[in-house]
């Protein structure tokens, strides 16, 4: 009769793989809440010394966990474990003593973010990056104006609008897709170019572009209609031009349960009724 499955081993095989894990948790209660229980199962090690993270918390945690990363120019293998509502990046809370299997198990998908260069009326240029989109919205109640060239070449003169915007497929199922853009399978290799509320060209609702695309808005009439530039969390106003594209030295990594990658669940969502 075969013995019980040695959990100790499993977890000690997890282990040689990420000898050392840091424990990230959000301030949402919570992960407050299940923050003890999850201390105890690991010699969690601060972050500068991890190979790999393990996230408590939701989306906007994970979010800005990789984007502290980013910043720091030391990115890591990470592990969500949703304590959120939504949870699109995270895996499901399951038993804490389960945790270290799960991640030994677990599927890693690169996500490539993008890379925002931006200029302001002033001439200050700024770079960010965005993992989900980068989106451009009128800051007043003025229309926005907005030129739209892809690669060099302008393809909208003007399209009038509320604001418009450019989605990875990691973030095409975020705020692109609230915006009715298109859903984008997570190896696509493909961007989501939206408009947000077009005006004119009315009948214009966006494009699906290859990744290695240049994409570049130029606001009209800045002064009169000025714009603001979002990159998942960051702000920028007053923006006179702003160009995007992949950043390919800046890959992330996330591990994801099988049968729960975020390849599945872009998939899954398309079919949401």
């Amino acid at each position: 009769m075969p013995g019980r499955p040695d959990k100790g081993a499993e977890e000690r095989a997890v282990m040689a793989e990420f000898t050392r894990l840091a424990l990230l948790v959000s301030d949402a209660d919570l992960a407050q809440q299940a923050a003890p229980a999850f201390q105890d199962i690991a010699p969690w090690v601060p972050l500068e010394d991890a190979e790999a993270v393990v996230v408590l918390g939701g989306d906007g945690f994970m979010l800005q966990t990789l984007h502290a990363m980013l910043d720091a120019e030391r990115i890591l293998p990470v592990y969500g474990v949703n304590m959120g509502t939504v949870g699109f990046l995270m895996n499901r809370n399951r038993n804490p003593d389960t945790l270290l299997t799960r991640i030994g198990r677990a599927k890693p998908v690169t996500i490539s973010p993008l890379s925002m260069q931006a200029t302001t009326q002033d001439g200050a240029q700024h770079r960010f990056c965005a993992i989900n989109e980068v989106s451009l919205l009128r800051e007043t109640r003025q229309t926005a104006k907005i030129e739209v060239d892809v690669d060099g070449k302008a393809r909208i003169k003007e399209l009038v609008c509320d604001g418009v915007l450019l989605a990875t497929p990691a973030g095409s199922t975020a705020y692109n897709l609230s915006a009715d853009g298109p859903i984008l399978p997570l190896d696509s290799h493909l961007l989501a170019l939206t408009p947000i509320s077009a005006f004119r060209p009315r009948r214009w609702k966006g494009a699906v572009l290859p990744d290695r695309s240049r994409v570049t808005f130029r606001v009209n009439e800045p002064a009169k209609r000025p714009v603001s530039a979002v990159a998942d969390q960051k702000e920028l106003r007053d923006v006179a031009e702003v160009s995007i594209e992949i950043a390919r030295d800046s890959e992330l990594t996330l591990l994801f349960d099988p049968g729960h990658a975020l390849d599945e669940r872009i998939v899954a969502e398309q079919f949401v009724v």
